[in-house]
């Protein structure tokens, strides 16, 4: 099963990026000219959505310097070992809705010390891709195109990041546990 999965995200991307194009051509929709006109929308758009990349930035910062993160973590370290989950890998169920540079670089450095094949490395790895930097996306897409109101879509968000938070632990704890 392991290389049945491993063949098919080997040829997921490649597949995808054929296949796009192709189905577009099909439609007789002009492909070119409708990336360059999404490429123009693009850059209107992100300088849009500077002033709310800065405020997400700076609350981020504020997050990780306050020592909140490194409290709870400590907090949750003796439910979690009854468990048997790595506490190493809970800020990085903190730090993936926030940022996904910020969860990038904190599962760089978790498969650094504990190496790919490792439990934590695993889990990591699946949580990076079971997760979504939801905090992000509402302040970037929503601040975009002027939506104020987004508590249910980031009530939604958020648990969707906890249910995939906790389904990449048992799933790599059921597969390599």
């Amino acid at each position: 099963m392991l290389n049945w999965i491993n063949m098919l995200s080997a040829w997921a991307v490649p597949v995808m990026i054929a296949f796009i194009p192709l189905y577009a051509q099909l439609k007789k929709v002009p492909v070119y000219e409708s990336f360059v006109d999404g490429a123009k929308d693009g850059f209107s758009t992100a300088i849009g959505i500077i002033p709310h990349l800065v405020g997400m930035m700076v609350a981020i910062s504020v997050f990780r310097a306050s020592g909140a993160l490194e409290f709870f973590v400590g907090w949750m370290t003796p439910f979690l070992e009854k468990l048997q989950v790595p506490a190493e890998i809970l800020p990085l169920g903190f730090l993936r809705p926030l940022t996904g540079t910020g969860s990038l670089a904190f599962t760089t450095d978790l498969i650094k010390t504990y190496g790919p094949d490792s439990m934590i490395g695993r889990i990591a790895s699946t949580i990076q891709g079971s997760t979504d930097t939801t905090l992000y996306v509402l302040t970037v897409y929503f601040g975009a195109v002027g939506i104020r109101n987004g508590r249910y879509a980031l009530k939604v968000g958020l648990f969707s990041d906890v249910v995939g938070f906790i389904a990449a632990i048992a799933v790599c704890l059921l597969l390599f546990g």
